[in-house]
This record gives C-alpha cells, structure tokens and sequence, in this order.
C-alpha cells in the first residue's frame, strides 16, 4: 500500500495481496515436482545490454540501423487474419508507427484517437493533422465526465489491484472505439523509456548539476532544516502548492547524489514521510527495480542510467499494464512495436547524447520521423495522455470524493489517517492547491478495498 501511493502503482514484485507475487518480468519460474522448489530464473534483462560496450558508429548510421528496426518491428505486428488499428495521440512515437506502416501501403490503415474538450489536455487535432497528412481511415471520441463516470466503477475490475493513473480512463475508451472495427491494435508505448522522451530525465540532470555545486556540509545541514523544521508555522505555506511535500522532496534530493534516485523522488506523489503520516501501520520500505541501480556499470552515463531504471519500473508497472488490462477489458488485442526487443538491445549500446541532444529529446527518432512527417505539425510541447480530473472532481464526480473519502469510512476502515485525507481533500474543494492526483490515488484504493477486500 505504501509503494502504492508514493508511485501510483505496485512494483514489480509486490502485490497488493498478502503472500501473492508477481513473476517479475523477463524471467520464468521453474517448479521441481519432486522438491517442490520454485525458482525464479531470468532470461532476459534490459541492464545487460546498458552494459554492453557503446556502439562506435556514426549518427548516419544509426539513424539507419534504427529506421529499418523499426519498419521492421512495426510490420511484423501487422501480422494477422483479422482488422488490424493504430492508437494515434499525435505526439512522435504513435505517428511514426503509424508512418511507418501507411508509407507505401495501398489500403487504409485504421487510426484512433481520444480527445477532451478541456483546454490544454486534447491532442486530437495534432492526432486528426497526422491522419490528414498519412491518409489513414480516422475515428476520434472525445471523452467527457459521463464516459468518466461509466468508466471509474469498472477500474477495480479491470485492474484487479489499486491502479492510479487516471489515464486509465481514455485508454479504456479507445479501446472501446477501436473494438467496433478492429480486433487488434497496435500503440507506440516504450517510445519515451527508450528514446529519452520524457521531460523528468532534463529536470533530474538540472537538479543533479544545481546541487552537485553546493558542499557537502551545506547540503547536509539544509537537509537536516527541512527535516525538523514545523513547516505548520511558516505563514506562507498555504500560499504555495503542495508546500510540505516540495519541502520533503528538496530534503531528499539534497541527500542523494544520483540523477536516478533524483528522477524516484520527482516521481513519488507521496513521499515516504508523507505516507507514514496518511497510513496508521508502520511502514517498511521494500526491495523493487529501482535498487537495479547499482547493477549498472560506470559505462553508462546519467541519460542511459535512468532509461534503463525506468524502463523496469514505469513502464512496465504502469504504463504496460495500464494498456494491457484496457484492450482485454473489451477483448481488443494490444501490440507494442517500439518494444521489439531488437529496437531496445540496439538502443542501449548507443551513447545518450543520440537519444537526448543537448536537451533535445527523442534526437533519433525526430531525425526518423521528419522524413515520414512535416515538421512544423511535429514539433510542439509533449502533452502526454494526462485526464482533467482538477476539473472533474469539483463537478459532475465530486460526489466520488464526497462518498469514498469521508471520516466514518475511514476510520471504520482502520487503515488511513482519516483527518490527514480529509484535510487534502477539503483543501482541494476551497479550491487551495491540492495535488488532485494523490486524492485520486487514495479513491482508486478505496474503491478497489470495497470490490475485493
């Protein structure tokens, strides 16, 4: 439950249920009948092609190799006797899969999208300009609070243990739309785990720069401030958003000096502080894929470090299963191209600066992609697949949080320091700067522990 709500999802080999395990991935488990010994043995491991001697080629000739990697990737899960679709946001590794595969080919590739009508969040006319340029056959939805409120009693269902990203929500939803005229499907997940795309890995190493210029004592000694200071009595604090868990989280930085652990504590909702005060139990930390560190040799650099911890942690645990459980909720089967294993055993021997150019993300496959797509619709702010639930929850969904994350429950429950969720939660109605995400988090569990516990 703790990992739970510091990262949203349960690492890999946890799960939310006592003595149950998951069977962590890119390994199998071997049964002696006889002995009745179970061994969990590994044939397969990201870490060990980070590990591997960098490629000395030049960037013309990876540009190349990875081109044909990955028309190839994409073909051979085209493969089929039955329709076959594309998930498509608009953003860089959906429109190249879905490229990749209309380029030269006479039939009508199918295309999906999800938008909202909430500003800042919709990506479909970026999605609706890439169908109009590749010429394929173009369905898009736009979800709204009723689609949300159809959704949200299935997620205990469909996820079977507490799941909090909330992009849950449209992912099952263009699932539903593109199970009307196809049976498979492909997306472009992995694409930011391998190519360098998301914009944590440039806050991690500005971070890492930042404090690695501050000595050690000083370090130290502003660490130790932050760690007993009664933040109740800065008179500013409820003027700044989430006050207390920024403070939490520049104690941890300062005591770290790795840009992988910098990147684990950006991405915590809650941090380890913060969930020993939500939870009444005590809470001991457990073992999970980002210890890997330590098995990544000093041939890797900040970049390469962080691809590899995250494409054992977030990818898997959250973003792959989010998909994978969103296309078998409507029987629609899911493929993921960019996760060739091909394409990541190349892209682990190459050096970062291909993948992430002097901030410049995704270096390698924006040189692919521009030769398939016009540029100027290319490049535009990464948005991501994020769901407007600030806006949700204080409308047609509030009665959520009304119903779920009230006092008599939660202390019946016995689980949750009720005033602590009660204070977030009354905050985030008056309006005050409230994460909505970690309120989310807490209504997922809760919503799951009446389901199945």
């Amino acid at each position: 439950l703790a990992l739970y709500l510091q990262y949203g999802y349960i690492l890999q080999p946890h799960t939310i249920f006592k003595n149950t395990h998951k069977l962590r991935s890119g390994h199998y488990l071997e049964l002696d009948l006889k002995t009745k010994n179970i061994e969990e043995i590994s044939y397969w491991n990201v870490i060990d092609f980070y590990n591997k001697p960098h490629l000395d080629i030049s960037k013309d000739e990876a540009i190349e190799r990875m081109e044909k990697l990955l028309k190839s990737a994409c073909e051979y899960r085209m493969v089929s006797d039955v329709p076959v679709g594309v998930f498509l946001s608009g953003g860089y590794d959906s429109s190249i899969v879905t490229a990749l595969l209309q380029y030269d080919r006479p039939e009508k590739i199918n295309t999906f999208t999800v938008g909202f009508h909430e500003k800042g969040f919709d990506e479909a006319p970026y999605a609706k300009k890439i169908s109009e340029h590749l010429g394929t056959k173009h369905t898009e939805y736009y979800c709204t609070q009723k689609d949300a409120l159809e959704i949200i009693p299935k997620l205990s269902d469909i996820y079977d243990e507490p799941f909090g990203d909330s992009s849950a929500i449209p992912t099952i939803l263009v699932s539903q739309v593109a199970k009307g005229k196809v049976t498979v499907s492909l997306s472009a997940d992995g694409g930011d785990e391998i190519f360098a795309g998301y914009g944590k890995y440039n806050k991690s190493m500005v971070y890492h720069k930042k404090l690695g210029k501050l000595p050690g004592f000083l370090k130290f000694f502003l660490a130790r401030i932050l760690d007993v200071i009664n933040l109740d009595f800065l008179p500013f604090k409820d003027k700044i958003g989430n006050f207390e868990t920024k403070c939490e989280k520049i104690k941890n930085l300062l005591t770290v000096e790795d840009p992988v652990l910098i990147m684990k504590y950006l991405s915590q909702l809650y941090t380890s502080k913060e969930v020993k005060k939500i939870l009444l139990e005590d809470v001991k930390e457990q073992e999970n894929n980002f210890d890997n560190l330590n098995l990544l040799d000093d041939s890797n650099d900040e970049v390469n470090k962080m691809l590899a911890i995250d494409y054992q942690t977030y990818m898997v645990d959250d973003i792959l299963t989010k998909v994978d459980r969103a296309t078998m909720s409507v029987g629609l089967e899911g493929r993921e191209p960019l996760l060739d294993h091909r394409i990541i055993e190349f892209s682990a021997q190459l050096p970062s600066h291909l993948k992430n150019k002097n901030g410049d993300t995704k270096w390698i496959l924006k040189q692919i992609a521009h030769k398939y797509l016009p540029k100027e619709t290319m490049d535009r702010p990464k948005m991501g697949f994020s769901v407007p639930i600030t806006e949700w929850f204080k409308d047609e969904l509030k009665e959520y949080f009304l119903h779920y994350l009230n006092e008599k429950r939660l202390i019946e429950e016995g689980l949750f320091n009720a005033e602590e969720v009660i204070r977030q939660r009354d905050k985030y109605f008056q309006g005050e700067k409230e994460n909505v995400k970690r309120l989310w988090l807490i209504l997922m569990f809760e919503m799951w522990y009446e389901r199945w516990m």
